[in-house]
């Protein structure tokens, strides 16, 4: 069993976190504050796409790295990696920009929930057939 989808896909949303934790401190060092938002409303905006996304990314990644475990189809994992990430940065472009794009934050939370629902009840479907 080799999982070469989902670390790869890892390695992506890493990538989207630490552009997420740059802006967030840019704003901090803008804002002049280093602990909570200080009122800031692009602060808080961008600490609540930094949050979310931490809230959700590994937990959907662990249930798809043990459904590529699972030899489940190649098509699916990475169907279900590749929503994810579109999903996070929809998201959280969505989110944290001044005016928000209430359409990209939707969009952005449906493909996280559909791809975190739909491993998690695939994964469940492997160990009961």
């Amino acid at each position: 069993m080799i999982v070469s989808i989902t670390p790869f896909f890892a390695a992506l949303l890493a990538l989207v976190y630490v552009l997420l934790s740059l802006q967030v401190s840019r704003l901090r060092r803008k804002a002049q504050v280093s602990i909570g938002d200080g009122g800031d409303i692009a602060l808080q905006k961008a600490i609540r796409a930094h949050g979310n996304f931490i809230e959700y990314v590994p937990i959907t990644l662990i249930i798809l790295m043990f459904l590529e475990m699972r030899t489940v189809s190649v098509y699916v994992i990475v169907i279900l990696c590749a929503l994810l990430l579109v999903g996070r940065i929809l998201h959280a472009i969505g989110i944290s920009g001044m005016k928000e794009i209430l359409i990209f934050r939707m969009i952005g939370m449906i493909c996280t929930f559909i791809a975190l629902i739909v491993g998690s009840l695939w994964l469940l479907l492997t160990y009961l057939l």
